[in-house]
């Protein structure tokens, strides 16, 4: 699978959006925020090592960390403390959800603008499509080594209702690498 890196963790971002009619921000958001919401599932799972079903306040920095986003150490502090309203020192999931949202939304806005902006770099003809024989040239220019076989074998993997078109779907798919 052809993987292009994104350089900030926030814009790799699988985002699954059909892009036969005209993408509208709404559409972006909702997709976004079930992405993320898995994300953050995952991330969670791995730190609920006791499968209790919550996490030590200390946790969500070094997951927060390992996710690339950046935050204050005084309004993180803050935050917990607001949802860790008991005192216990843990976390629930929604908790742990309203914290790291709390720090990840900053990013949202940008991001949707640059998943729309990278798309349409593309679709220079507004379709809702990049053409394959676009895409080949695209990852011609990204390295000439490939063979047409090669070649052949990725557009096929990125491409994967067979349409000679990427859709959304697929372009986020070959972005993202998921």
């Amino acid at each position: 699978m052809l993987c292009f890196v994104l350089p900030n963790p926030a814009q790799r971002a699988r985002v699954s959006v059909t892009m036969s009619e005209t993408l509208d921000q709404e559409q972006v958001t909702s997709k976004y925020r079930k992405y993320l919401t898995d994300m953050l599932r995952r991330a969670f799972s791995m730190f609920d090592s006791g499968k209790t079903g919550c996490i030590e306040r200390e946790k969500v920095h070094t997951i927060l960390n390992t996710m690339g986003q950046a935050f204050d150490d005084r309004e993180l502090d803050r935050v917990l403390t607001e949802q860790d309203s008991d005192g216990t020192g843990k976390l629930n999931f929604d908790a742990f959800c309203k914290v790291a949202i709390h720090f990840l939304d900053e990013d949202d806005e940008a991001l949707q603008k640059e998943l729309k902006a990278a798309f349409r770099l593309y679709d220079k003809e507004g379709n809702g499509y990049i053409p394959t024989s676009s895409l080949k040239e695209i990852l011609i220019a990204l390295d000439d080594q490939l063979t047409p076989d090669q070649l052949n074998e990725m557009i096929a993997e990125i491409d994967t209702d067979d349409s000679g078109t990427v859709d959304f779907d697929e372009f986020m798919e070959m972005m993202t690498g998921d």
